[in-house]
């Protein structure tokens, strides 16, 4: 229901901006625990959508990685280049050439444009772009609004565009619209997700959650009926609340569990053995401080998730590589709690 929504909304969106040399919004593509199958659920789940944006007519959209080249949070910008229309003008007469008209006549022909409105020294940014983003959820809505069961409101956010439904039963939901930029033709983005540091407007993230999806769904085609993968998640991180410890790192863990032991071991039978091991796993990652990132380095991700090659080809991550002492005593605490749960 979440995604039909959301495609209507990004549909009458697309249908507003053709008329613009603004980005175009691709459909989007439901990612994280609620379209992995493993959200505990309740009122404080998040749906969160990626929106893929696409370059209008005369522009395209070059990545700048940044300094940082570790996998897989590295950073970028994205450069908005102008490109040759002429041909266009020439033959359809519809447009002015962005790079061979002067600024000033293309103002006075044409809509604004995208490094007008949405760029900052040439660079896409973030903010300015999620900021138009709700402008136009909020146009598109009231285009939408007679046809749908619930009420929306758009929430305050700098970097995505977060939506709150009402249902007529009452019900809340909660759907955060992360923005991201396709990197190659393998389904790596930089996104506008937020970042536990502070980044300039023009810093987008790079996004492993297309390939986390994919892995769900390669796992799922290929295990037992009943398997209970995504019940261990949805148990664990009911109850692991608020704590030093998050959902991301019970994920990998399982997701490392997943291709460590025959799927067949995953039958709903052994739910309590795979709760353990998931938990000892995890415990023995703290006592040693390393956690790998599941897809990078790693040699048992399945082939048809069609990484691209400098994942491959890099070094494992350790995701508990800067955890300091405190933090992970306190972890390894909560755990000992976790388990007696």
């Amino acid at each position: 229901a979440v995604q039909e929504l959301v495609d209507n909304l990004l549909h009458a969106c697309h249908m507003i901006s053709l008329a613009t040399f603004l980005p175009r919004l691709e459909p989007g593509i439901g990612v994280g625990s609620s379209f992995e199958g493993w959200s505990p659920g309740g009122e404080d789940t998040v749906y969160r959508v990626l929106v893929r944006l696409k370059p209008p007519p005369g522009h395209a959209f070059r990545l700048q990685p940044g300094t940082d080249r570790e996998l897989p949070a590295r950073h970028g910008r994205v450069r908005v280049k102008l490109q040759c229309m002429c041909k266009r003008e020439q033959l359809l007469g519809d447009v002015l050439c962005f790079r061979h008209h002067s600024s000033e006549q293309v103002r006075r022909h044409q809509r604004p444009e995208l490094l007008q409105i949405l760029c900052t020294d040439s660079y896409l940014d973030v903010e300015k772009t999620a900021h138009w983003l709700q402008l136009f959820v909020r146009n598109a809505w009231d285009v939408i609004a007679a046809q749908q069961n619930c009420q929306l409101a758009v929430l305050p956010s700098s970097r995505s565009c977060q939506l709150q439904l009402t249902y007529d039963s009452g019900r809340t939901v909660h759907v955060e619209m992360v923005l991201g930029v396709q990197q190659d033709e393998l389904g790596v983005f930089v996104g506008s997700q937020e970042a536990e540091t502070d980044l300039s407007s023009t810093t987008w993230l790079e996004s492993c959650a297309l390939h986390e999806l994919l892995f769900f769904r390669c796992v799922a085609r290929q295990a037992p009926e009943g398997s209970c993968h995504l019940t261990c998640l949805q148990l664990l991180t009911y109850l692991l609340g608020d704590l030093v410890l998050s959902p991301a790192h019970l994920k990998t863990v399982t997701m490392h569990l997943l291709t460590l032991l025959p799927l067949s071991e995953w039958c709903p039978q052994r739910l309590p053995e795979r709760l353990r091991d998931v938990l000892h796993h995890l415990r023995r990652c703290l006592e040693e401080r390393q956690l790998h990132h599941f897809l990078v380095g790693n040699e048992r991700v399945p082939r048809e998730l069609s990484l691209p090659a400098a994942f491959q080809a890099a070094s494992p991550l350790n995701l508990f590589q800067h955890l300091a002492r405190e933090p992970r005593a306190r972890a390894l605490h909560e755990l000992t709690q976790l388990q007696h749960r």
